[in-house]
């Protein structure tokens, strides 16, 4: 990434990755783009994202007239379920990861995306991570769920498998879908923040649509460059969390002598809320 692209790449990091927010420094240009990206997302939501969420952005209050100061976020946060939000350059390693989640610290990056980057980023930016992530840690089951994963991503790392469990958080954390009476919702922030996901994780025929299984989801792989192959549905955050919050040494055992699956594959077992018809794939894969 360039410079100008992430103008904290350089700033001072203490010894847990952290950085100062310096949150005077935002130009009017970035808060500008904060509130294009807000305002283009925030119309799409309504009857696609899960309820949790935008009573969640209601709860939290988060603004949409410009990038929110951390400190003042991280205040109201930590009044509804005891998280803060933590500045960060960009990535950061696995274990520091871990560790801030397993204390209800969610480290987002402080640099926004530039103007021709607005539609995609691979790197996750202060607009991902705050618009996308944080309305669900006000979600006092979602946020137990997430302090979980933290303590388990330490375990994993532990005994080399981290792999299997960074499925769980593409799957769920990133791309998760919510089964409800009113129909399929997005709880996942790589979908939250993304105007295209939006609309095709939920209203297109091309990709499959799979009942969530712990299990089934720590053997497949992703795509990191295009939309899902498959989307999970969870039953309720309940129900994730009563999946998670148990020791995976069992599960972790058992994968070590199964075979991955691949990201569009449909496995024996597989609940199926709808069969992907993949013409959004073979259509790319016809113009290569």
């Amino acid at each position: 990434m360039e410079r100008d692209e992430n103008r904290y790449a350089d700033a001072p990091r203490r010894a847990d990755w952290t950085i100062d927010q310096n949150w005077p420094s935002y130009s009017a240009a970035e808060h500008d783009r904060w509130r294009r990206l807000y305002a283009r997302q925030a119309a799409l939501l309504p009857g696609r994202a899960c309820d949790e969420y935008l009573f969640s952005m209601d709860a939290l209050k988060l603004s949409p007239d410009g990038v929110p100061d951390f400190d003042a976020l991280s205040a109201r946060l930590a009044a509804l379920t005891g998280w803060r939000v933590v500045a960060v350059a960009g990535l950061v390693p696995d274990d520091v990861f871990f560790e801030h989640l397993a204390n209800r610290r969610f480290p987002a990056g402080a640099f926004i995306r530039p103007e021709e980057a607005l539609d995609y980023l691979e790197e996750p930016d202060v607009f991902h991570d705050i618009f996308g992530h944080v309305p669900l840690l006000a979600n006092p089951v979602y946020a137990r769920f997430l302090q979980a994963y933290g303590e388990g991503g330490l375990r994993a790392l532990a005994r080399g498998q981290l792999a299997n469990l960074a499925r769980l958080y593409w799957y769920t954390v990133e791309f998760g879908l919510l089964a409800t009476p009113a129909g399929l919702r997005i709880f996942g922030a790589g979908i939250l923040s993304s105007p295209a996901e939006t609309i095709f994780s939920i209203e297109d025929s091309s990709p499959n649509r799979i009942a969530f299984d712990l299990e089934r989801v720590m053997r497949a792989r992703y795509v990191i460059d295009d939309f899902q192959q498959c989307y999970f549905v969870v039953d309720g955050f309940e129900r994730l969390l009563e999946a998670c919050y148990r020791d995976f040494v069992p599960l972790y055992d058992r994968l070590r002598t199964e075979t991955d699956l691949e990201p569009h594959e449909i496995a024996p077992g597989d609940v199926l809320i709808t069969r992907g018809d993949f013409h959004y794939f073979r259509g790319k894969a016809h113009a290569a």
